[in-house]
């Protein structure tokens, strides 16, 4: 797996996306907001990683919520 800073990635176990701020051999810094806001930085192996595409899962949850709605607008009609 090739890795760029930008990249969006999760740990294989799970957790919250982070964002590929430095790429040096097979270790990786990563950056990630905390949920109340707090920033975080880590450099991790790389084989901790995989790569996520974000805009996929967003692309799907705008999907999910436009059915929601056009499932309300067909019960109030």
């Amino acid at each position: 797996m090739e890795l760029k800073v930008g990249d969006v990635t999760v740990l294989k176990s799970g957790g919250q996306p982070m964002t590929v701020a430095e790429v040096h051999n097979d270790n990786i810094t990563c950056v990630w907001m905390g949920e109340e806001g707090d920033l975080f930085r880590e450099t991790l192996p790389l084989a901790v990683l995989e790569i996520i595409d974000i805009d996929d899962e967003e692309d799907d949850e705008d999907e999910d919520d436009l059915a929601d709605e056009d499932s309300e607008t067909a019960k109030v009609a």
